[in-house]
């Protein structure tokens, strides 16, 4: 064997080596499994007051407190990512990010393709209208009125399965986050939100003179959860595992009593 062919031999091995090497790290990143391993945690970054961004352009919330304190606990660093909402099974599979924790609901549909924590927390959806306004009083008064809600939450998929908002309702306007329809429920362009009740009456609390919530739940109550790809069984029970301390020792009221003046967690 000549030296070009042992250079040639050389270089070959050298970049299989960096080729294993590169596909064990990015199965690293996607699993989130190392002991000391950064967390992605993918969000939607305009959705108050679960994770937003806040007047210094810092990422902040319910959920990011939960995040950053169970990732302290499991001594990993932790990275906000926002993403975009319509697209988060996709982000989650990919391994662009190694769990979606973000206000998100737990349903039969999305449990087929992620695994979820326990829930931690109750969520009702309900109609919010411009104050004043009394002749929306529950879903039925709906009728002929313009509705806005979030594409890919879990308003949008009861709204798309009910015929009574295919049928009788004038019309259904999807947005890319609940801020942007409540800015149109202020200036007059739909007449209700259905909605999360947790973020709805936050923004309500910023907006006390303009917006106001119908107390009338609008299908199924629902339930938050943490979300983590199928196959990462391992991120899910160490996460689990620091949630259920942060319940017992009282972190989690904490949290909650902060962004909510109360304990709103499930017991």
């Amino acid at each position: 064997m000549n030296w070009k062919k042992i250079a040639a031999f050389g270089l070959a091995a050298v970049m299989t080596a960096a080729l294993v090497t590169g596909c064990g790290g990015q199965k690293a990143a996607q699993s989130g499994s190392g002991d000391k391993g950064k967390i992605i945690v993918g969000l939607d970054d305009n959705f108050p007051p679960m994770g937003f961004k806040d007047e210094n352009n810092e990422i902040v919330g319910f959920d990011v407190d939960l995040a950053k304190e169970a990732s302290k606990r499991l001594g990993r660093e932790v990275e906000f990512k926002a993403i975009d909402w319509s697209s988060k099974e996709a982000e989650l599979k990919s391994g662009r990010v190694n769990v979606l924790w973000n206000g998100l609901d737990i349903t039969e549909k999305r449990k087929e393709n992620m695994l979820f924590s326990d829930p931690y927390m109750d969520n009702r959806q309900i109609i919010f209208v411009k104050k004043g306004r009394t002749d929306i009083k529950d879903e039925q008064s709906l009728a002929g009125k313009a509705i806005g809600t979030q594409s890919a939450s879990t308003a949008e998929e009861y709204l798309d399965k009910t015929d009574f908002y295919k049928k009788d309702v004038k019309e259904v306007k999807k947005y890319a986050d609940f801020v942007s329809a409540f800015m149109d429920l202020e200036n007059g362009r739909i007449d209700a939100v259905i909605g999360d009740e947790i973020v709805g009456r936050y923004y309500m609390s910023k907006h006390p003179d303009s917006i106001e919530a119908v107390d009338v739940a609008v299908g199924p109550v629902s339930t938050f959860g943490i979300a983590f790809a199928k196959d990462n069984q391992q991120l899910r029970d160490e996460v689990q595992k620091v949630l259920d301390e942060m319940k017992a020792d009282g972190t989690m009221a904490k949290i909650s009593e902060k962004w909510f003046g109360k304990d709103i967690t499930k017991k």
